[in-house]
């Protein structure tokens, strides 16, 4: 079988034993902080397993997309080096929720293993937890041997969701996959060489682990297991590794088919990278295929190049690829050709790939390109640094931030370059580094409002009521003072829409007998709680309150507002992809009484004619006043009439639907117009990119929208009067003006090189000569613009006919510009952009740039004269 062949088979074996298809859950999991990337199968099911969420079928079964890229799952540097580990994987589940238990699952692996996959039956074997006798009996009675059965630890086989909570033993199959299958015994399966392979993991989920540790039984065991769908085929294939299979091979006959070299393969022994060429191609190749499916998957399920945050992790996968192509001798852009190869061949089990493909590849090309501008100057300086290191196997932690700060190097990239040396990488210097930037550029992010993740909710869940209703008399079910003296109130039911999906929460009155609570915010707790916090207005109110009668009233004005502009956002995604492509998808928004923000996914800038005509279509919708429907149905059902899924919401499996005439059907849990007419007109106030690959576009939509006209005409009379002109005349006044003005600085930009002639002489008289004999000038001047000033070193540098100079210009806005240059005859011998990038980091500025050129900047006007100082120094040492 080929992996296609094998994910279907096992989704297909499961659904005749009652088991309900699940589609794979994103890379990105919904209202799971505790995850930076899916990385199981029951992942997606753990409210199931907790018991917060009930669903129609208690048996399901998944082929889940997965990462393990950080944290304890953390397999990035064994990625292409050894036959298993990968950064994305498919992992095969089947799971029971209170429903079959340890019988079922030991006889469902079994017979799917044997009769359908036909593993040979004299290479399997079995691990159960030491004191789980019942499971060594049940895979007896399945027929295997006893001596094929062997006992492990708590380390081995023994699963916990967390240090309390559900958990219980696992069983695990393993396949012999050596040369020698007359010689498999158990001492040879513990000394764990690669010998016995583990595809399969049964979890049975029996106990509940109390904070004293002791361990319950529940009153409804469940299952949860994981076959590895790359293992099962390599083993069915009888290759030597999953790089052998056919997701990561096809694509990895696209790097030969560029390269020009061919895959040895043979085998996954580790060999020296320096000496072996061929066995680094292997391993770049492999890396490539690997990082390349990571990559696909990634951006198909929203995820953007970015600084930070999984953003960052998909850059590091980008970047890190990039490097193994230069093993390859990859000269021109080829992530966008192994992104294809790799859609081709997984879009038919992922449609989300296809349906993604054109925003992957623009990616892809886009991170590669830009990444190529340093990637080479980047790696020589990481040759240089080497060469200096001499005999010594490790490289300064600085000298790896330095990597990291200015050519855009992860730390794992630089250590994966590394590796061919033999050298490490001082982490903990590194680490210190780190830490001093962070401390250096650390804001104040404290929030405005009350943390609530520490609020503790012991009320009933609240019935939201806000659809239908923007009043209610309920009933308080719990209170929490918090220091400041405003209070948190959860109710049985409630009007006010607690924030999520983007719309934020409802402000408005509360009113008890003997007390008026202005609600200041609505949060929701755990997906079930309505959390408002208020303000004491008047009167007093304590726990004596709680049973008690209130009367809540939703602020009508601004919920209207609301209304208006999260339905105008629909129509403005629609807009989007309309006039910009369907590969358009939402990454991100926020909605409240003051704009709707939208941002989404899109590589090009766009047009203003493209903006005029996404605003004219969207008004035009307004306009045909279509009725706002809203309808509940299953999620499978609202998926096939076309519903698109809005950014970071998680779907239970009864969902909201809102058709906003014959364009636009969305899943949405906000509050909507009843009618898009309602929304009276949207204006576009700005559209800009905000991270490679994603964009922002924000709006204003009906009062707002109105309010923000009136000030757009009132601001035109204003400047029609200061220039003296009608209105009708008011364009053409302008342009005159703006040429009168850029004529002036012009010809101020010509007195300033003018002067700059005789303020060249002036600091040739300034410069310096260190004890090697080179001559160095270093000074400030005041408010030259970047051009001039890298005029002023050009004449200075041509004065001085060999020597080093650097200038620095003070602005009176308190801004500064430090450019350096070198004279052509020192290249080989100085390198200022090292020097200036590490004199001004030590103050907390930025720079760098090439041996004979850099410039940088950002300094306070205190750390300017220290810089340069710091600069003459360096380079007195070179």
């Amino acid at each position: 079988m080929n992996t296609k062949q094998a994910r279907q088979a096992y989704l297909d074996f499961f659904a005749s034993k009652g088991h309900q298809i699940v589609s794979s859950s994103s890379l990105v999991p919904k209202d799971d902080p505790t995850l930076l990337f899916s990385n199981a199968g029951m992942n997606q099911f753990k409210d199931l397993f907790l018991g917060a969420e009930k669903r129609e079928y208690s048996r399901a079964t998944t082929a889940q997309k997965c990462m393990r890229i950080s944290g304890k799952h953390n397999d990035l540097e064994n990625v292409g080096v050894t036959a298993r580990h990968h950064t994305f994987f498919e992992m095969m589940g089947n799971f029971s929720f209170g429903d079959y238990f340890k019988k079922d699952a030991i006889a469902y692996a079994w017979e799917f293993s044997t009769k359908y996959l036909k593993f040979d039956v004299s290479r399997l074997w079995i691990t159960i937890f030491e004191n789980d006798d019942e499971a060594g009996k049940l895979w007896q009675e399945v027929g295997v041997s006893p001596d094929r059965i062997l006992k492990c630890g708590e380390a081995d086989n023994f699963w916990a969701m967390g240090d309390t909570g559900p958990c219980g033993p696992c069983s695990e199959l393993h396949y012999y996959v050596g040369n020698k299958p007359e010689s498999q015994c158990e001492a040879d399966f513990r000394k764990d060489d690669g010998s016995y392979l583990e595809f399969w993991n049964l979890v049975f989920m029996q106990f509940n682990r109390d904070t004293s540790g002791v361990m319950n039984p529940l009153p409804k065991p469940s299952i949860d297991t994981g076959m590895g769908l790359e293992r099962a085929v390599s083993i069915l294939n009888g290759f030597a590794g999953n790089y052998d299979t056919d997701s990561l091979r096809g694509v990895i006959s696209t790097c030969e088919e560029i390269s020009g070299y061919k895959y040895d393969g043979r085998d996954y022994t580790v060999r020296d990278l320096k000496t072996d060429i061929n066995y680094a191609r292997d391993v770049a190749m492999r890396v490539i295929a690997d990082h390349t499916r990571s990559i696909s998957f990634l951006i198909a399920d929203g995820v953007n190049p970015a600084s930070d945050g999984r953003g960052y992790v998909l850059r590091r996968l980008i970047r890190r690829a990039i490097r193994h192509g230069r093993v390859l001798n990859f000269k021109d852009l080829f992530l966008a050709k192994t992104c294809e190869k790799l859609i081709s061949i997984m879009s038919d089990a992922y449609p989300e790939l296809a349906a993604s493909k054109d925003l992957i590849l623009r990616i892809a090309s886009a991170e590669e390109s830009k990444f190529n501008e340093t990637l080479d100057s980047g790696l020589e300086y990481l040759e240089e640094e080497v060469k200096k290191l001499g005999k010594a196997k490790s490289l300064s932690g600085r000298t790896a931030f330095l990597l990291h700060d200015t050519y855009g190097f992860p730390l794992d990239l630089t250590e994966d370059a590394l590796k061919i040396h033999g050298i490490s990488v001082d982490r903990q210097e590194f680490d210190l580094a780190m830490n001093e930037q962070k401390d250096r550029s650390r804001l104040d992010r404290e929030s405005q409002n009350i943390t609530y993740s520490s609020v503790n909710v012991s009320a009933p869940e609240t019935k939201f009521l806000g659809y239908e209703a923007l009043t209610s008399t309920s009933e308080l079910k719990q209170l929490i003072t918090h220091e400041e003296g405003n209070f948190s109130l959860f109710f049985d039911s409630t009007p006010f829409y607690a924030e999520s999906g983007g719309q934020v929460g409802d402000t408005g009155e509360i009113k008890f007998k003997d007390a008026n609570l202005k609600v200041l915010n609505t949060q929701k707790i755990s997906g079930k709680y309505f959390l408002h916090y208020c303000e004491l207005l008047s009167g007093t109110i304590s726990e004596k309150d709680l049973g008690s009668k209130a009367e809540l009233q939703v602020d009508v004005t601004r919920r209207q507002i609301i209304r208006a502009h999260h339905s105008a956002t629909h129509l403005v995604h629609a807009g989007l992809r309309k006039f910009l492509g369907t590969h358009v998808k939402q990454a991100g928004s926020r909605v409240d009484s003051n704009s709707l923000r939208f941002d989404y996914s899109h590589f090009e800038s766009v047009t203003p004619k493209e903006l005029q005509e996404i605003q004219a279509w969207v008004n035009q919708e307004i306009r045909n006043n279509y009725p706002i429907e809203t309808k509940i149905m299953d999620l499978e059902t609202a998926k096939a009439t076309g519903a698109m899924a809005l950014f970071d919401e998680k779907y239970s499996d009864q969902v909201r639907v809102v058709h906003i005439g014959p364009n636009s059907t969305e899943l949405c849990g906000g509050t909507h117009a009843s009618a898009s007419g309602e929304i009276g007109f949207l204006t576009i106030t700005s559209e800009s990119g905000i991270a490679t690959g994603t964009r922002r576009i924000e709006c204003v939509a009906g009062l707002v929208a109105e309010q923000r006209l009136s000030e757009l005409t009132e601001e035109r009379l204003q400047i029609a009067e200061i220039l003296k002109v009608d209105q009708a005349n008011l364009l053409e006044k302008l342009q005159k003006t703006m040429e009168r003005l850029k004529q002036g600085e012009r010809e101020i930009q010509q007195l300033k090189s003018k002067l700059a002639v005789n303020e060249a002489d002036e600091l040739c008289q300034t410069q310096q000569i260190t004890k090697s004999g080179l001559k160095v000038v270093v000074g400030t001047v005041d408010n030259l613009d970047q051009d001039s000033l890298r005029t002023l070193v050009d004449r200075v540098r041509l004065k001085l006919g060999s020597g080093v100079v650097t200038l620095a210009s003070q602005m009176s806005d308190g801004t500064n510009i430090v450019i350096s240059g070198a004279t052509g005859d020192l290249k080989n011998s100085i390198n200022v952009g090292k020097a200036l990038g590490d004199s001004l980091k030590l103050f907390g500025g930025r720079g760098g740039g090439r041996a004979d050129f850099a410039q940088g900047g950002g300094l306070e006007p205190k750390d300017l004269q220290p810089a340069l100082d710091k600069f003459f120094a360096l380079v007195s040492d070179q």
